[in-house]
């Protein structure tokens, strides 16, 4: 009975504004929600950015809207009263129906003299290749056929298209071109930096690279011939056949062996993609007074109060019926609300994170304990699937690293003691096994399972093959070393 009334309870509330656009406001990440906020702005006219506008000397920054939830006629939240981290409003006070007061934000002549906006964006690899030919003494036509088969480079920097399915490509644009034409300019990019560019497959790519080494250079006509007829078996790690096939011993195989790591397998991937995602930190954690802390990042926080000149026009017409501008400025009102409180969620639900993992910024990986989203929603009083919804795509910068929050949570293993080993923590053992291990008689995954066990931690050798691809590390055959 109790279960079906919270039901029909959740059902109804999910009819509400204010409660849908909290909900989604905390699916986004910072990056999401500064766009969402753009098409709010266009929208409603009443909602304007505080770092944007000048405020007026003399004011002073008023605090965060009060009483807002009474306003809207909800009921207070059941979590008043609890003893909580500093919340948002509270550590930064950037959301305010007043102007911002004048040391809350940069002045336009400083946002002007940073000049750092307007650097140059990483070129792409095409850009890069494409600005080559241009200084080249190659025809016109040719720089048009170079540039083409430079249009169909992967990211990596690879042709993969046949030269033929090019050519018919190609024939709209340049009628009479021939295979031996694109193979001429085929050639002319391989010629181009990186070098490697332009390869059809990767012993080509790595032939290239050799190729460009001056003659003189030790072992460099057996490299060749080792990615150009022995790559699989140098792939497979058997040392004592590429011996035989290449007529060298132990230390001669070293070297060319040594030689081939030098080269790029990629080299495309030194250049921009074009399409960048970027990871903005909502919160920073440092350690104060002994004691691990979260705050948020201010950098991150979009800062929004309600326009003073529309406002006033809505006071002025109250008399005369502003109902449009007057359902504006409510919903303005919810939305800066809904902000404040997505950050004081993520606030709290990352404070109670680190309170719980504190061994791992103290110690790494290895100190990971186990930790589900069911405690943390306990902890600060919300649903799990709140808590899901604020751990995923929301950032921690922190002194080992920038983490997403749902980085920290991870079923357990049993151990002998009793006592329970996290996931994270039993994957970075392996990682450090596996980095200690002898090169030339690697651990197997039942040899580390061994291994963990005499430490007390029961896993499972298949257990042991999965975290160690999820770690993306080689099985022990092909971790053999000479």
């Amino acid at each position: 009975m109790k279960h079906s009334l919270q039901l029909k309870l959740s059902q109804h509330l999910t009819l509400t504004p204010q409660l849908q656009q909290s909900i989604r406001l905390l699916q986004l990440s910072t990056v999401e929600l500064n766009q969402e906020l753009e098409r709010y702005l266009l929208e409603n006219p009443l909602l304007e950015r505080a770092d944007l506008a000048t405020p007026e000397e003399g004011e002073a920054a008023a605090p965060p809207p009060n009483g807002a939830a009474s306003e809207s006629g909800e009921a207070p939240s059941a979590d008043e009263g609890r003893e909580e981290p500093p919340s948002y409003a509270e550590d930064h006070a950037q959301f305010s129906e007043e102007p911002i007061g004048a040391g809350g934000g940069r002045r336009d002549d400083e946002e002007r003299d940073d000049f750092t906006q307007f650097a140059a964006a990483e070129p792409t690899l095409q850009e890069h290749l494409l600005q080559q030919l241009s200084l080249t003494g190659l025809t016109q036509r040719d720089k048009r056929i170079a540039a083409m088969l430079v249009a169909h480079l992967d990211e990596d920097g690879y042709l993969k298209s046949e030269l033929e399915e090019l050519r018919e490509a190609t024939m709209a644009a340049i009628p009479d071109v021939e295979i031996e034409d694109l193979q001429i300019a085929l050639k002319h990019v391989q010629h181009l930096e990186p070098t490697g560019v332009g390869a059809r497959d990767l012993a080509e790519c790595l032939e290239l690279q050799l190729r460009a080494m001056p003659e003189a250079t030790p072992r460099r006509d057996r490299a060749i011939e080792l990615v150009t007829k022995h790559l699989d078996v140098l792939a497979a790690r058997d040392f004592n056949r590429l011996k035989r096939l290449l007529g060298v011993d132990e230390d001669e195989l070293r070297d060319i062996r040594s030689l081939v790591l030098t080269l790029d397998p990629k080299p495309g991937r030194a250049f921009g993609q074009g399409d960048v995602r970027y990871v903005v930190s909502d919160v920073l954690v440092r350690k104060a007074g002994g004691r691990w802390i979260a705050s948020l990042n201010r950098d991150a926080m979009p800062r929004l109060r309600i326009n003073k000149m529309y406002a006033d026009i809505l006071q002025a017409s109250r008399e005369n019926g502003g109902k449009h501008l007057a359902g504006q400025l409510q919903e303005a009102r919810w939305l800066i609300k809904n902000v404040q409180q997505r950050f004081d969620t993520i606030l709290r639900v990352t404070q109670a994170i680190v309170d719980r993992q504190k061994n791992f910024f103290e110690h790494g990986e290895v100190a990971m304990r186990p930790l589900v989203l069911r405690e943390i929603a306990e902890a600060v009083g919300l649903h799990e699937s709140t808590i899901s919804r604020v751990t995923t795509q929301k950032y921690m910068l922190t002194p080992r690293g920038i983490f997403e929050l749902k980085y920290f949570f991870g079923s357990h293993v049993s151990t002998d003691t009793g006592g329970a080993c996290s996931a994270t923590a039993i994957r970075a053992l392996i990682k450090q096994l596996v980095a200690a291990e002898d090169g030339k008689k690697p651990l197997s995954d039942h040899r580390i399972s061994d291994i963990l066990a005499q430490q007390g931690i029961q896993v499972a050798r298949r257990t042991v093959a999965k975290y160690r691809e999820a770690l993306h590390i080689q099985p022990a055959n092909l971790r053999k070393s000479i």
